[in-house]
């Protein structure tokens, strides 16, 4: 009872993987998650929904009937929090819609999850199977740099982002709305999955007007060049290395297992590494200047502390560093690295991290002792606050005492509306860089949360990360630029603590020590602070790596998802799309911020909320993360040349483009009902997906959408991020932006402060009935806000002045507001 979520009850009626993963997350954190089951049982029949029901209680009803219904419903009544992932109209059909269930409990909160938005006329009703998402969306279609170059389009992976995305915007919107029901009352809250996976894909969308040539990749270059040379698509796995950045890429170490290196962008890294490898002659060698000059004012081709290495070095470096590599194993190596603060881990498969020592030590991986399977490891949570010891200790799901249930009393009655942001007055102090942990600021600015950033004087980080990346993840904050080293800049830095209810950083242990902001030193500032940290491998409890290191793509390398997607130890690949775990780790802090809040209005007490990026990459591959002695094998699908799973579930061509077809229940009933295939319905499938190939080749997309527009099956085209965001354009200049009817929303910001415009997905995968969504505003030149802020904590223009030039605090990094 002395859990963070302890005083909250949560009706689940979510079925496969969304709105279950919801309740999950919320059961971790220690609410009272109940979940509701069909006569015939869960619909979603596999191991991984064992995983996602531990800490639940589950009732059986049947909701078809009077007597299911009415039971429901007088729940209803003792909750706090309904979730529900159904087509739009399934509830309201079987009498619990959010209008019905708010009426009798003004306080809920109500959770809805479909695929596409219930206002978007022309997919709302879509059969929403994960991967269709992902098809419409644009997830498998150029999927990455690498697959590109290879002529390898389109991609399937079953990784399910969609549901990833979606459970942390729900998780997070259910507790924030929670914590303002004493002023707004409970509300209705859709989080339409599509919508949550174009935003978590936001850094594939970014598109900025006159693109300078200098932050491109080298892969992006090639891109470019076979383009407009007309040149094939057509390089081989092999030849990629060329094109690999030296500090971004994998290399292969004396036990012949990959090693991932990703020290790009930020000052110190690329040296680390190579004095790591033994290398520092060369390391003295490498051109080093700031990155923020323009390119016309550079002294060399490139700076060490600029990502990309410049082609005249690239081979060089490169062939040092592939025969360092393979002098030692990469358990040797991973040691090294960590010892070193040099980011970079092992490549592992799942299963592997699954029994990883670190893993299981830092409860980043859990062992439950389960009905079903014996002894089951699961990923751990995904969001915890520090000081809950009972993070790391998880229960089987167990059945409820329903008469118990019935016999409390029902919720008291409050306020039902009011238009404001459920984060209005939340003054948060953002100390982060880089994507994950600006994510968390800019999110909590759209509920109406007022977010300061400090950033340091002298930048330690790369433009490509902290102006490209930051003209969405900063968006909607003050900037103020602090040298922490000197005693003018830790005062400022002491009132801003002071006037801060919430600080959020991205570290280590060890760094937020160094900071000042260990949890005694949080106690001693202020008992009701709390400090939102992220960083790389930390779990519920201290590991072996908990101090190492770490970007997106090293907890995609650590936690199996690029050999996943690589198909081997040999081919290892990032998964294709920029910040797939690093904006999904920012949103997982928002859900522990989240528990935070709720735990202070009941207790006083601040502290310290958690997520790590190995964490979130447990969550994107949530269907898979388990493990017990008769698991099968791990044979999802995986590699460059897997377009689907089964010939059910699967991208095949049409006469006229790529389309996605799904029935993954109905299978072959599906194709007897269609004349074009009914043919091959009683064809095994090791002969189906042959005859499929051929069949869908014959006519067009529209011809299949129409003929399998029935039932729970359907057919959808493969599209684009690019296309996505293109179609769902609308201007800033135009005014009011539409964040409720469509299912996506691209936001052309045409009068943005760095003079060019630019593209980002609008904030508008949370869509409450009662509370205000704020459109953030653009990110502010680095140290913009610098003299307002001084000026509002008492110092005189002198004093600001003498501070800019000694260096205690800056106006700015770089001439330009994007140095070209």
């Amino acid at each position: 009872m002395n859990r963070p979520l302890s005083h909250i009850r949560v009706l689940d009626f979510g079925q496969y993987l969304a709105a279950p993963l919801v309740g999950m997350m919320l059961a971790d954190m220690g609410a009272e998650v109940i979940r509701i089951d069909p006569p015939n049982g869960p619909a979603f029949d596999d191991p991984a929904f064992d995983m996602l029901s531990r800490g639940k209680k589950a009732v059986t009803l049947d909701l078809k009937s009077d007597e299911g219904r009415a039971t429901a419903l007088e729940l209803a009544k003792r909750s706090d929090v309904v979730l529900e992932n159904f087509r739009p109209g399934v509830m309201d059909r079987l009498g619990l819609g959010p209008d019905t269930l708010r009426g009798i409990n003004s306080q809920l909160v109500y959770l809805s999850m479909p695929g596409f938005a219930s206002t978007d006329e022309e997919l709302a009703n879509l059969p929403a199977w994960e991967a269709v998402i992902a098809a419409y969306t644009g997830q498998f279609t150029d999927m990455g740099l690498n697959r590109r170059l290879m002529g390898i389009n389109p991609s399937f992976t079953p990784l399910t982002l969609a549901s990833a995305y979606g459970s942390s915007f729900g998780a997070m919107a259910v507790l924030f709305a929670l914590n303002a029901r004493e002023i707004n009352g409970g509300d209705h809250i859709e989080v339409p999955l599509a919508t949550a996976l174009l935003e978590g894909l936001i850094y594939n969308c970014e598109q900025i007007e006159d693109y300078p040539e200098r932050y491109k990749s080298p892969r992006e270059v090639e891109l470019d060049r076979r383009t407009a040379e007309g040149l094939p698509m057509n390089l081989k796995f092999e030849e990629l290395s060329e094109f690999l950045d030296p500090f971004y890429r994998t290399y292969t170490c004396e036990d012949g297992r990959g090693f991932y290196v990703v020290s790009g962008s930020v000052a110190t890294h690329p040296r680390r590494v190579l004095e790591t490898l033994g290398l520092k002659d060369l390391a003295d060698e490498l051109p080093d200047f700031s990155a923020y000059l323009n390119t016309a004012d550079w002294p060399a081709e490139w700076s060490m502390r600029n990502y990309p290495v410049g082609a005249s070095d690239r081979a060089l470096v490169s062939s040092a560093m592939k025969a360092a590599f393979l002098t030692k194993p990469a358990h040797e190596w991973e040691e090294l690295f960590g010892a070193a603060k040099a980011p970079a881990t092992a490549q592992r498969f799942t299963k592997e991290w699954l029994a990883d020592p670190h893993a299981l030590t830092s409860g980043l991986v859990l062992e439950v002792e389960t009905h079903c399977h014996g002894t089951m490891r699961q990923m751990g949570n995904v969001a915890w606050l520090s000081g809950d010891d009972a993070a790391a200790q998880k229960a089987d799901v167990s059945s409820a005492d329903l008469a118990a249930l019935l016999s409390e009393s029902e919720r008291h009655s409050g306020p039902t509306q009011n238009d404001t942001g459920w984060l209005d007055g939340l003054n948060v102090l953002d100390l982060t860089n880089v994507i994950a942990g600006p994510t968390i600021g800019s999110t909590l600015a759209r509920y109406g949360a007022s977010v300061t950033l400090v950033q340091p004087v002298e930048p330690s980080v790369d433009p490509w990360n902290t102006v490209v990346f930051g003209i969405h993840a900063q968006r909607g904050k003050e900037s103020i630029l602090l040298n922490l080293r000197t005693d003018q800049g830790q005062e400022v830095l002491r009132k801003l603590i002071d006037k801060a209810d919430v600080i959020t950083m991205n570290g280590t242990d060890e760094q937020r020590d160094k900071l000042g902001l260990s949890p005694a030193s949080l106690e001693e500032i202020n008992p009701r602070l709390i400090l939102v940290q992220l960083d790389a491998f930390g779990g519920p409890m201290r590991g072996p790596k908990s101090d190492h290191l770490g970007y997106d793509d090293l907890a995609q390398a650590a936690t199996g998802v690029m050999t996943r997607f690589g198909g081997s130890m040999e081919t290892p690949e990032e998964h294709a799309h920029f910040g797939t775990i690093d904006v999904l780790t920012g949103f997982c802090a928002c859900v522990a911020l989240g528990s935070a809040l709720l735990r202070l209005r009941e207790t006083g007490k601040g502290g310290i909320a958690r997520a790590s990026l190995a964490g979130a990459g447990n969550l994107i591959q949530a269907q898979f993360m388990y493990d017990y002695a008769t698991r099968a094998p791990f044979d999802e699908s995986s590699g460059r040349e897997v377009l689907g799973w089964g010939p059910f579930y699967h991208c095949y061509e049409a006469a006229d483009q790529w389309m996605f077809f799904a029935a993954p229940i109905e299978r072959g009933s599906a194709l007897a009902r269609c004349p074009d295939t009914a043919d091959l319905a009683e064809l095994p499938e090791d002969e189906l997906h042959k005859a499929l190939v051929e069949r869908f080749k014959t006519q067009p997309l529209a011809h299949w959408r129409t003929a399998f527009g029935d039932g729970s099956s359907t057919v959808v085209p493969l599209a684009s991020l690019h296309q996505t965001r293109d179609a769902s354009l609308q201007l800033e200049s135009n005014g009011s932006i539409d964040l409720t009817q469509s299912t996506f929303r691209v936001i052309r910001h045409d009068q943005h402060p760095m003079g060019r415009w630019c593209d980002l997905v609008a904030p508008n995968a949370v869509r409450p009935q009662s509370a205000r969504i704020t459109i953030p505003g653009p990110m502010p030149k680095y140290g913009q806000h610098t003299r307002d802020i001084l000026a509002r904590f008492g110092y005189s223009a002198a004093q600001i002045d003498g501070m800019i030039a000694s260096g205690a605090a800056g106006e700015c990094w770089s001439e330009k507001y994007l140095p070209e």
